[in-house]
């Protein structure tokens, strides 16, 4: 058990690939998704007015889970409290493992509380520990506990359900439940029950999540689990930064930055190859207020953008493209935005664990091409860049032995 545009614009650019369809197609949810990565400020307006606004409005009620705080009381008391001061009628619904005097497997089938959650306009899925989540809300013999299903009936109701950071890895059907470092889980992939298991599924069964993406350089631990649970796209969200997704599955980027979309529809691994590989993977990111269409595959830029699509003849940089640090705070982000000013159609990133770790000289090269397909939008002031369809190949490198070459 530790078990999303405005069509009128004329502006949409087809990403490439194409989602696998479901086996079997349940009823589309009616409600909203707000996926937040994590560190959301209490000062961030755009986010906490739009969940207050997506649950009804100004009054409306919104159920806070602290299911995966460590100090599940205030962190909660917190969360309750900064819905208030947008005017939501927040309460806190008192599940979680770590709740000192409770008995979180009664409260969780709790009917009075079931039913509290069931009439709310939305639920707030709290920080912290995401297997503390499903823990408290999924029952031992892997079925929904009364306040789960009364979760899933607001969200096909109409109702929004909301998540940051751990609340935020739930909302995929796979999850990280007890990850390594990102480079650890490069070299060594994950295992479901260990490194991965199931999650909560609000965004569906095709689309993988995650969250503190760019601050800690997580796109590169999405792709080894996206390919490990046969994922084709993955959308994974910055810190203080969320990802609206309406009953049409229509994303939107709201808040401080930004999120990365991963598209592995094309991509291939060479399996007697030592080490992790990845060729032809698709990186894409999306800023905030850029649109992206998860039926129809078609990217829609900010108002901000939609007059700054970037030419690529017009480019005057020309000197190559690097970082040594590729899992570094938004180094993937950079790369790409200098790349795509520059008249280079090619940038390298290197990943390595470290010094004074085992086996440091070991490391992995990120390839980052221009393809005809790459866009790239620009807003004037402040300046900041949406980057569509890199093409991105990942291999392992021998640092040591390369450098011994080279001398």
């Amino acid at each position: 058990m530790k078990h999303c545009l405005q069509a009128a614009l004329m502006l949409a650019v087809p990403l490439d690939g194409a989602l696998a369809a479901s086996s079997v197609a349940p009823p589309a949810p009616k409600g909203s998704l707000v996926i937040i990565g994590g560190n959301l400020r209490q000062d961030n307006a755009d986010v906490w007015q739009r969940i207050v606004q997506l649950a009804g409005g100004p009054g409306a009620r919104v159920a806070v889970l602290p299911s995966a705080a460590a100090d599940p009381a205030p962190v909660g008391a917190a969360i309750v409290g900064f819905l208030r001061q947008y005017g939501a009628d927040a309460f806190l619904v008192p599940l979680a493992v770590k709740l000192a005097d409770s008995d979180f497997r009664k409260v969780a089938d709790d009917p009075e509380l079931a039913a509290a959650v069931r009439g709310a306009g939305g639920v707030f899925f709290v920080g912290g520990d995401q297997a503390r989540i499903t823990q408290a809300l999924v029952r031992e013999d892997g079925s929904r506990s009364a306040v789960l299903d009364a979760v899933w009936e607001l969200y096909r109701n109409g109702g929004v359900v909301a998540g940051s950071s751990a609340g935020a890895a739930i909302m995929s059907s796979t999850m990280f439940y007890a990850p390594n470092t990102v480079f650890a889980t490069l070299r060594g992939g994950v295992t479901e029950g260990r490194e991965i298991a199931p999650g909560l599924g609000f965004i569906g069964d095709d689309v993988f999540v995650d969250q503190h993406l760019l601050v800690r350089g997580r796109f590169a631990r999405m792709i080894p689990a996206m390919l490990k649970k046969g994922y084709k796209f993955g959308l994974g969200i910055d810190e203080n930064t969320a990802m609206v997704v309406d009953s049409r599955r229509r994303v939107e980027i709201v808040g401080h930055k930004g999120a990365l979309l991963i598209d592995l529809t094309r991509a291939t691994t060479d399996p007697a190859s030592g080490g992790f590989n990845v060729s032809n993977a698709v990186i894409s990111y999306l800023d905030r207020g850029d649109k992206y269409d998860l039926g129809t595959h078609t990217f829609t830029p900010s108002e901000a953008k939609a007059a700054g699509k970037l030419k690529a003849h017009a480019a005057v940089l020309r000197e190559p493209v690097f970082s040594a640090d590729i899992l570094g705070r938004n180094a993937v982000v950079e790369l790409m935005e200098n790349l795509m000013n520059n008249r280079r159609s090619e940038a390298i990133g290197i990943a390595t664990s470290g010094r004074n770790t085992p086996l440091p000289e070991l490391g992995f090269q990120f390839t980052f091409s221009k393809t005809r397909d790459s866009v790239g939008y620009a807003s004037a002031a402040p300046q900041s860049y949406s980057i569509l369809n890199m093409r991105l190949d990942i291999r392992p490198l021998d640092i040591g032995q390369s450098l011994t070459q080279k001398n």
